[in-house]
């Protein structure tokens, strides 16, 4: 088939991969435009996608906005047979969604309706919920609203958001290439209108760890937001982030310290940090932090 890809970041590079190694011609690729980065952060650098279409000699484009009438004609010149869409950034104007002689498909990583929109993995990992997926969708104007055509499911467990981003890329990658290969066979699939809940963007406060919740639900704020934007808490002026974390027997007021190896008390149970990483230093083993900084019991964690 003649493809355009859109999409943005490492969660889309698979599905562009998997696409190009299953013989489909992927005519253009549509991204988000460079970002500033690098080590001063003031260098302009490709997504992910970018680079990889890059390798692959596949033409990149990186409008700021669909919407214009100029930018519609260029995408249908493509002549696509249809767009895959993975995390791509922008929404579809009816025009575009319209374009593709199939339309367009995303790769959306829940099996919806359950975490539409932005953040379905972490939002699944900090909701507690068994098992997410990934979901083939006929893409129409609403917010993760279209038909589904397939979906793959697999079970959380204690993976943090970084390693399921991972594993529902892969999923998804393949998962895309089989329902292209048997399109025309595939009945698109209404979802239902219960259990339709949204994954609102995640904001960076809510990285910082709440000790009066139960530790089940702190760990799971540990997973939700490694690496990204990365679980935290302050003690003495100082932002330590929490790369990972246990649920242990314990008690006491929240926040206080009850032991020497940094267990901290929650609402309901504690939590102890087993790696940690000091503002501008190397991640590490939390026993190798405490050896030069300890943290005494009794210490209180706000």
């Amino acid at each position: 088939m003649r493809i355009i890809f859109m999409g943005t970041p490492q969660f889309a590079v698979p599905a562009l991969v998997a696409l190009v190694e299953a013989g489909h011609e992927v005519v253009a690729v549509y991204t988000q435009p460079p970002r500033p980065g690098g080590r001063r952060g003031k260098e302009l650098t490709p997504s992910p996608v970018h680079k990889e279409a890059e390798v692959r000699g596949i033409e990149v484009r990186h409008p700021v906005s669909l919407k214009g009438a100029e930018e519609q004609a260029a995408f249908a010149a493509l002549e696509a047979d249809v767009a895959i869409v993975a995390a791509y950034g922008l929404l579809l104007p009816q025009a575009i969604l319209d374009a593709p002689r199939k339309g367009c498909l995303n790769i959306h990583a829940s099996i919806l309706p359950r975490w539409r929109g932005a953040a379905p993995i972490q939002r699944a990992i900090l909701a507690g919920d068994p098992t997410t997926g990934v979901t083939i969708m006929q893409m129409e104007a609403g917010l993760d609203t279209g038909p589904m055509l397939a979906t793959l499911r697999t079970t959380i467990d204690a993976k943090t958001a970084g390693e399921l981003t991972d594993e529902l890329a892969d999923k998804g990658a393949q998962l895309m290439v089989g329902t292209l290969r048997e399109l025309d066979n595939h009945r698109p699939v209404t979802q239902p209108e219960d259990g339709v809940t949204y994954a609102r963007k995640i904001e960076k406060a809510e990285a910082r760890l709440d000790f009066t919740a139960d530790a089940d639900q702190v760990e799971r704020q540990v997973r939700a937001f490694q690496p990204a934007p990365g679980a935290f808490f302050e003690l003495e002026g100082e932002r330590y982030k929490v790369l990972s974390a246990q649920v242990v027997e314990g008690s006491g007021n929240p926040g206080a310290v009850l032991d020497d190896a940094l267990t901290i008390a929650c609402a309901s149970g504690a939590i102890r940090v087993m790696r940690i990483q000091r503002a501008g230093k190397p991640a590490m083993d939390t026993a190798d932090l405490l050896r030069g900084r300890p943290v005494p019991a009794g210490t209180v964690i706000a």
